[in-house]
């Protein structure tokens, strides 16, 4: 592959997101390697400097918090992980906060929840606190709120909260920052293993993924191509290189053939739609027939209730559902305009015997083609 499509990636976007995991940010006795914020501080401001607007998306927290509180390893339940959690932040913090300063910049942290994507408000808050920050010398640290985050509220991990966090901001390149050279042709122990630079369809290369995860981190390589799918299904390239690297980031810059490069499927999805298919869980689905699949998907069509073959799921009028095609595989995602006991009385019906039973003022779709996401 010519250093040339990655400088090209490069210099299309507008923004840089990074993901630094666990394992990157952390010295073998579990403390935090501030020689290594240091120099990927150094790094992130001349990526600022030079126009673009940066995003860093750390962990680290709960790592650092074990070796402040001199634990033995990561904590097996949920309240030492948060007091954890609580203690390894501001250590987390304050380290980066100590790289920038002599440059005249500071760090401004951003904790966040899954509940602050689902909702609507609390996402454009959280959109417009980034936009504004932009303003400033300061470099958003972005993290998952482990102190009050619970199962029904958490990410996952900071994989995806970096995917998330991409859709926020326009034109952005995703750089996820972990130990190994980017995806591998084999399993990581395997010393024959080597990297694969280049990805242009995903599904190509699922079947050599390694399900191990880090001992410190919550991911593994699997969460991170789930995390790659998401962006790139928006319109976001994505590399995963080693962050161990004294110079990652400025190799990325350079459009050096580091890690693995991921080529986004399309062009950029609005915002709007990015937050329709990609931030908020679904309450209920939509089985459709053949013909409907390609109104919707290939035809850029509204939904009609003739195309419903099936609803599953309680869900309320202007709540997500998902779109399942025959097979019962997801395709898209929309914004219902009726709840789910509502489509279940039209599925399978034409408009005008739609008109018959709710009256001529009712929506004559399911789900209008502006608010709805096709994903594959």
């Amino acid at each position: 592959m010519s250093s040339s499509l990655r400088r090209e990636t490069y210099e299309a976007a507008r923004a840089v997101v990074v993901k630094i995991g666990t394992n990157a940010l952390s010295r073998p006795d579990d403390t935090l390697d501030v020689d290594r914020i240091h120099r990927l501080a150094d790094q992130l401001l001349r990526i600022r400097r030079g126009g673009r607007r940066v995003v860093v998306v750390s962990s680290g927290a709960v790592g650092a918090g074990i070796g402040v509180l001199k634990l033995q390893g990561r904590p097996k339940d949920l309240r030492h992980v948060q007091a954890a959690a609580a203690t390894g932040q501001a250590r987390l913090i304050r380290a980066y906060d100590e790289a920038l300063e002599p440059h005249g910049w500071h760090s401004a942290q951003v904790l966040l929840t899954a509940n602050d994507f689902k909702h609507r408000t609390r996402y454009l808050n959280v959109r417009n606190t980034l936009h504004t920050l932009f303003e400033y010398p300061v470099i958003p640290i972005v993290n998952e709120n482990d102190t009050v985050s619970v199962n029904e509220i958490k990410f996952g991990d900071n994989d995806r909260l970096a995917a998330m966090v991409a859709s926020l901001i326009e034109r952005p390149i995703l750089v996820i920052l972990s130990v190994v050279d980017g995806l591998l042709d084999g399993d990581p122990s395997n010393p024959a293993s080597r990297p694969i630079r280049l990805v242009e369809q995903l599904e190509s290369v699922e079947s050599v993924v390694s399900t191990s995860t880090s001992s410190r981190g919550t991911g593994g390589m699997r969460s991170k191509l789930e995390s790659v799918r998401m962006a790139i299904s928006t319109g976001t390239n994505v590399i995963i290189a080693d962050g161990r690297d004294p110079e990652i980031l400025e190799r990325v810059v350079r459009g050096e053939e580091v890690g693995t490069l991921f080529l986004a499927r399309r062009e950029a999805v609005p915002a709007w739609k990015r937050w329709i298919g990609y931030t908020v869980t679904p309450r209920g689905g939509l089985t459709l027939d053949a013909g409907a699949v390609r109104a919707v998907s290939s035809g850029g069509r509204s939904l009609l209730a003739i195309g419903v073959t099936g609803v599953t799921g309680d869900f309320a009028k202007g709540e997500l559902v998902s779109l399942l095609d025959p097979e019962g595989r997801e395709f898209a995602r929309g914004l219902s305009n009726f709840d789910s006991r509502t489509v279940t009385g039209i599925a399978g019906k034409r408009t005008e015997q739609v008109i018959e039973l709710l009256g001529r003022g009712a929506y004559q779709e399911i789900i209008h083609r502006d608010n709805l996401t096709v994903m594959r």
